[in-house]
């Protein structure tokens, strides 16, 4: 899959370093499979959220980290949407959530 933007992610591990392997090796993983469906995903991820047809939550580093990303299975594209802390997730509104860049 590619992905839309790994900046984001390198954004946020420089100000929550601990949050930096898990990413890395999150963007590797993706960037080396190729998911055609939600369930082809699930496959790889069990523990990740499916929210709609293309929003997926993914728990990082231990599940203190959200990351949401919208798939487009078509066109292998995943864009990163938003990532935060397990408590600031619990503040949005997942479903609604537009990318915006805070880091």
């Amino acid at each position: 899959m590619r992905i839309i933007s790994r900046k984001t992610l390198i954004n946020f591990w420089e100000k929550h370093r601990e949050t930096e392997q898990a990413l890395k090796s999150w963007f590797d993983e993706v960037s080396n499979v190729i998911w055609t469906s939600p369930n082809k995903l699930k496959e790889q991820y069990r523990n990740a959220s499916i929210i709609t047809n293309k929003r997926v939550v993914f728990n990082i580093n231990g599940n203190k980290y959200r990351l949401v990303v919208d798939v487009e299975y078509r066109i292998g594209i995943v864009f990163i949407v938003w990532i935060g802390t397990h408590k600031e997730y619990d503040k949005v509104n997942i479903k609604e959530i537009k990318y915006v860049k805070t880091y």
